[in-house]
């Protein structure tokens, strides 16, 4: 609630209970106002030509209205006053008195418990759906149970949370090992744990791989906990994990008719320094050069990361069966699978990670 405002020079001063304030600059407020004639409230789009907007501008009148949950501003340019809501103006505060707790569990193979687990129907609700969410949101991954063994129970989920996206694997895929193919994933050989599309500058954000049919031995998917990682690493050596923010890695892929290439660093930041991807690829990395010192640094670190990777006590291990569907950030989790014979048949597509976000924002999740 707002309790008391100060009109400054070009600034108004927002007092909110809990003895906490904001100044907002007027430039600002006014580019923010949400009335019929700035703000089309059908498509959340703002109608303002801000570039005719006068920077110096003053604010005429300001009141609070309706015992604190607005402010209302009446500006020179305008014929009627705007409203301003208190949760608008304190969610749009700089510096928030209280930082918002992550709710991410960040774990080691033994904190991996039974709430991965879930009912395919259950998650067709929108209360299991919520649930599924957070779930897969909180630990990076989920395991769907009782699924049918089709690409229509793929797409059914992928539609709940946003929707198919094309690679150059297409849309929804099947598949199994095919040595012709030119990623390793098509093999019956171990996979070392690492995230997909390094080689993208926009790498997906979610990878559905759904057990059609099983008839071997082995193949046990694994995931990792690159968040774990990062925490390992950052605990045991502080500028080993700063190198890791800042040099870049470079990914390809060459075959298939195609020739992709992006870079990266391994633990990517955000303006907090928070940790928004993991990247991290030994099989697609392409060749780069450094200075020898910077060389050796380099190798150290990814030689430190891959050890942690294929430590048993960071890995969750599982054979899928069929029915199961293995769902997973690919922004944080690492993924694997164990040699295997036989014949193991899979289905799954991909998902951007801006849907994947927006599906989070919309269910509460954060």
């Amino acid at each position: 609630m707002i309790t008391k405002i100060e009109l400054l020079a070009d600034d108004v001063h927002v007092h909110f209970n809990g003895e906490n304030s904001e100044i907002f600059p007027n430039i600002w407020l006014r580019d923010h106002a949400k009335d019929e004639q700035n703000w089309d409230k059908r498509s959340s789009q703002r109608k303002t030509y801000t570039a005719a907007l006068d920077l110096n501008l003053k604010v005429k009148k300001a009141e609070i209205i309706e015992n604190g949950k607005y402010l209302s501003v009446s500006w020179p340019d305008l014929e009627k006053p705007v409203k301003y809501s208190s949760e608008f103006l304190s969610n749009n505060k700089i510096k928030k008195k209280k930082e918002i707790k992550s709710n991410l569990k960040i774990w080691k193979s033994n904190e991996i418990k039974e709430e991965i687990f879930l009912d395919y129907n259950s998650i067709l609700s929108n209360e299991g759906f919520r649930n599924f969410l957070k779930n897969l949101h909180d630990y990076g991954f989920s395991v769907i149970k009782n699924c049918e063994t089709n690409l229509k129970s793929v797409e059914t989920i992928a539609n709940k949370i946003g929707y198919v996206r094309n690679s150059i694997f297409g849309g929804l895929w099947s598949f199994e090992s095919d040595e012709n193919k030119a990623d390793s994933a098509y093999t019956q050989e171990e996979l070392r744990p690492h995230t997909d599309s390094t080689y993208s500058n926009d790498a997906p954000g979610l990878q559905l791989l759904l057990c059609c049919e099983y008839n071997a031995k082995g193949g046990e998917s694994i995931m990792v906990d690159g968040l774990k990682i990062a925490e390992t690493i950052k605990k045991e050596n502080q500028l080993m994990y700063e190198l890791m923010t800042k040099i870049n890695i470079k990914g390809n892929y060459i075959g298939d008719g195609v020739y992709l290439e992006a870079e990266r660093p391994i633990f990517k930041l955000n303006k907090n320094n928070e940790i928004v991807q993991v990247s991290f690829n030994n099989y697609d990395r392409a060749p780069f050069r450094f200075e020898k010192d910077l060389t050796l640094k380099f190798y150290e670190a990814i030689k430190k990361f891959d050890l942690i990777a294929n430590n048993k006590d960071y890995q969750w291990r599982h054979i899928l069966k069929p029915g199961e569907l293995l769902i997973f950030n690919n922004w944080r989790i690492l993924h694997g699978r164990g040699s295997f014979n036989g014949v193991r048949k899979m289905s799954g597509c991909y998902i951007n990670k801006e849907d994947f976000d927006s599906s989070c924002k919309l269910n509460g999740i954060n």
